[in-house]
């Protein structure tokens, strides 16, 4: 795989074999040279389950305390469409809303229902599902509290996280221009709410490995230590 120079150059300046405490990992990746555009910071964590068996699924969400950094698109299916956008929503509808998605538009990061429409919602499940987008009482984008939901979506840094086929977890935890306190604190969030998602029948190692880096760095692995008792 070809990689630009300002990615060797970064790979160079760091032991890609040596694990860190967060905070010195941050460091690291601070130490960077950073993209001509604010780098989205991911922490992406290798699990010990097996993504066939349906009781090992890992998925949820968790709020950063120092918010994503992202403007996030939501859309609200609700019977009282002008209320959603007055809390605001970026879209908000119902039948006429679910036809548009029917129709394939899916300009929105996160789909929000009240719990009279998600009848209706049903509808675009196999458009949605399959995005990650179908609204999900678990993750709390299934509620009456359209104004709540949408506050903790848009300005509590409420990010959701799920397993790939593989495995594997990426987690959002803010920008390049975040202040590294403010990217260890979303971390070591992110890592609780993963540890939080532990299925009951993983009675193996949960967390293999974790590594944290930007959309155009190469990537810095955390001290094991960090995660050896979850």
């Amino acid at each position: 795989m070809y990689h630009s120079k300002r990615y060797r150059t970064a790979r160079e300046q760091s032991d890609a074999l040596k694990t860190y405490p967060v905070e010195e990992a941050v460091k690291v990746l601070s130490g960077f040279a950073k993209a001509k555009f604010n780098e989205t910071v991911e922490l992406s964590v290798n699990l010990g389950v097996d993504p066939k068996q349906s009781n090992q699924m890992v998925r949820g969400i968790v709020s950063l305390p120092k918010g994503s950094g992202k403007k996030v698109r939501v859309v609200v299916f609700t019977e009282n469409a002008d209320a959603a956008i007055a809390a605001g929503a970026d879209e908000a509808g119902f039948l006429d809303l679910i036809k548009k998605v029917e129709d394939g538009w899916m300009d929105f990061d996160v789909a929000v229902a009240t719990t009279t429409a998600m009848k209706e919602v049903r509808r675009v499940a196999r458009v949605l599902g399959p995005r990650g987008l179908m609204p999900n009482p678990k993750s709390g984008t299934v509620t009456d509290d359209v104004a709540g939901a949408l506050n903790a979506i848009k300005l509590g840094g409420r990010v959701e996280f799920k397993m790939d086929k593989t495995g594997n977890v990426g987690v959002v935890v803010g920008k390049r221009t975040h202040s590294e306190a403010d990217l260890v604190e979303n971390i070591n969030a992110a890592i609780e709410g993963i540890a939080k998602a532990k299925p009951d029948a993983i009675k193996g190692r949960y967390i293999k490995s974790m590594t944290i880096s930007a959309t155009m760095s190469p990537s810095v692995r955390l001290d094991p230590a960090i995660f050896a008792s979850i």
